[in-house]
């Protein structure tokens, strides 16, 4: 039951490596790197490894005359892509990106993929979001169960929960392997989004969740890592206006943009610090709240070995 993976990725060669590296030791038998910039070095660097498929998207290189504006549209065509054109000899293909690593916890993933029915074309992984600790590797999980989440939410960070949907800074939906060959067997279009894909209009057709992996993502493994990403992700990304609040305006909610542009309005850089410290640092009483509850992961992904191994030139 071989997997593969398809990734937009704009970050240094290092960064990719070390991403490819880690999930060609887990089993993974291509990743299709879909290049979101102009980076010569990587490219030169990645394409001649047997198990990459390696293409240039930025500026003339995109498929068509109108390359689009918004780096999710650009995710979403390059995985239609990968499934349409490249994903031949893959049983699954999962849409990941650059910071997010899968973690199967007892069984190989080929494994698991194996054990699905033939009626499910969706398999959904949760995610699990990084932790800042100065020397261990902290994971914060949430809970499925919408109220039960929220709850849980509100007790374990006391001063923002009530704005965050289980206290992650990302998505809480996670993301899908979706199983190839749907063209062959008759379907006429296969539309595969950043965490949902449409098969002939049916959304995420017999979906089961693959509870024996979680997906570790790395979206805030520092205040200055976060700090760094903070002003496009507050324009163009994860913490845009559009997006909607983790409970209705009517009932006091707050999107996390207006959360943090509040935040940072009266108080500064201390009110964003105050906000990490509470929601992302791996300190005592975070650790004791999360155990408390079950949501506390602690995982080491030596994504350096890995990179090493594969990359010995690196």
């Amino acid at each position: 039951m071989s997997w593969g993976i398809v990734c937009t990725v704009k970050a240094p060669l290092e960064a990719i490596e070390r991403f490819a590296a880690y999930h060609l030791e887990l089993g993974a038998k291509r990743i299709l790197l879909y290049l979101d910039d102009d980076n010569p070095q990587a490219y030169e660097s990645l394409r001649h490894h047997p198990a990459l498929r390696v293409f240039q998207t930025h500026a003339e290189h995109w498929r068509s005359q109108t390359r689009p504006s918004k780096h999710q549209t650009r995710q979403a065509a390059n995985a239609r892509h990968a499934y349409r054109r490249h994903a031949g000899g893959l049983s699954w293909l999962a849409h990941i990106d650059v910071d997010e690593f899968l973690m199967p916890l007892h069984t190989p993933l080929s494994r698991q993929l194996a054990a699905l029915p033939e009626a499910c074309w969706a398999a959904r992984v949760r995610p699990v979001e990084a932790l800042w600790h100065p020397h261990e590797h902290y994971f914060k999980a949430m809970t499925n169960a919408r109220k039960q989440r929220q709850q849980e939410t509100e007790e374990i960070y006391p001063t923002f929960g009530a704005h965050l949907n289980g206290g992650f800074l990302s998505h809480v939906a996670g993301k899908l392997f979706v199983r190839t060959g749907a063209l062959k067997a008759g379907a006429e279009k296969v539309d595969y989004r950043i965490h949902n894909v449409f098969i002939d209009g049916a959304e995420n057709p017999g979906q089961h969740e693959l509870s024996g992996t979680e997906l570790c993502h790395l979206h805030a493994t520092s205040f200055e890592h976060w700090m760094a990403h903070y002003r496009y992700r507050l324009a163009h990304g994860v913490y845009r206006a559009e997006l909607k609040p983790n409970r209705p305006h009517a009932e006091g909610g707050l999107t996390l943009n207006e959360l943090l542009n509040t935040l940072e309005q009266s108080d500064g850089i201390d009110g964003l610090k105050a906000f990490y410290e509470e929601v992302c640092a791996a300190t005592p009483a975070l650790l004791h709240r999360l155990e408390a509850h079950g949501l506390l992961r602690h995982y080491d992904l030596a994504l350096e070995s890995a990179r090493q191994k594969h990359f010995p030139t690196a």
